[in-house]
């Protein structure tokens, strides 16, 4: 049964190519996250040893614990709804979200009487769910007369799944918070920089392999502080999830912009050999594949991105709408 249909919209929605997904399995739980210990055995510690003491059983517990102060720490626990997606939300990134499975629909009825936040964790077929995810609130909602909910979703703190409280009707499970280090000498602002310059580079080469102009593009940063541009990064990998994850489980900075920044190269290097075939022969049955960025980062990063054929048109797909169309606002 599908849990819930991302929306198409002007803005960046981190839609996968499927729109619905079928419900998660407890029974075959599987991890992207190395960390132990992992999901699967605690459920299964779950089933077969009661714990002696445990938080209280509702949305509100993590309100409580979370609105109380303005920084939350990562070694406070609180228990948290989750909604598993085919989807990677990162901090800051706008999600709309349908949500018609009754389950679900159970969920929203309680968020929207009490907190307005629950957890996205990403979760496949293949890989399974992963550990590591991120806090969505509901900023506006809408309720269908058949029942079905119209949401727009913001990401907020990054979290840990520690131990599974609850599978039905939906799942619970006790979360600390993921914060960035320090990241000692690094200048965090030139890396910053450095990644900006690559985004534009990949815009601008796509553009002329569109043949379309090739007009600079804006100021990509807006005025954001590095660890928050790194999340926005990450959040324009649109059709790679299993790198989004990866990025999203990075505890530096630092690390976290080099890494994208050597996927941008990457990127930025395919398509500047395509552009010099292109300019060389005809290459009418070779276009628009090659030469579309979201192909040439399905071929870097080798982990099944796809492109329906409208975005392969306008060459970097949804992620040249993402750099350009989205971004949190302020530092």
């Amino acid at each position: 049964m599908a849990l819930a249909r991302v929306l198409s919209t002007h803005k960046p929605s981190l839609n996968p190519n499927t729109t619905t997904l079928s419900a998660l399995n407890p029974n075959n739980l599987g991890f992207l996250s190395n960390s132990p210990p992992s999901l699967a055995s605690l459920l299964h510690h779950r089933r077969h040893k009661r714990r002696t003491a445990s938080l209280k059983c509702s949305a509100s517990s993590f309100s409580e614990k979370h609105h109380n102060t303005n920084h939350p720490k990562s070694d406070d626990v609180v228990e948290l709804p989750l909604f598993p997606l085919p989807l990677v939300l990162f901090p800051g990134a706008i999600l709309p979200l349908q949500i018609f499975e009754f389950r679900y629909r159970i969920m929203m009825h309680t968020l929207l009487h009490t907190d307005l936040r629950f957890g996205v964790i990403y979760s496949d077929a293949v890989s399974g769910t992963a550990e590591v995810g991120c806090v969505g609130e509901i900023v506006k909602h809408e309720r269908l007369v058949d029942d079905r909910f119209f949401l727009i979703c913001k990401g907020q703190e990054r979290f840990r799944v520690t131990n599974v409280v609850r599978t039905k009707p939906y799942f619970v499970a006790e979360v600390t918070w993921l914060e960035d280090r320090p990241s000692g000498e690094e200048d965090l602002e030139a890396l910053a920089t450095e990644v900006e310059t690559c985004m534009k580079d990949v815009i601008r080469l796509s553009n002329r392999l569109n043949e379309k102009p090739e007009k600079e593009a804006q100021d990509l940063r807006r005025n954001l502080f590095p660890t928050p541009f790194s999340f926005f990064v990450g959040n324009t990998f649109e059709g790679a999830p299993g790198e989004q994850q990866a990025l999203l489980e990075l505890e530096d900075t630092a690390t976290r912009l080099k890494r994208e920044k050597e996927t941008l190269r990457n990127t930025l290097n395919y398509l500047s050999a395509a552009s010099a075939v292109k300019d060389t022969v005809n290459l009418d049955c070779f276009w628009p594949h090659t030469t579309c960025a979201c192909h040439a980062m399905r071929g870097i990063l080798g982990n099944g991105l796809q492109c329906r054929d409208s975005e392969q048109e306008a060459g970097w797909c949804n992620h040249a709408r993402n750099i350009q169309d989205f971004g949190p606002t302020g530092r």
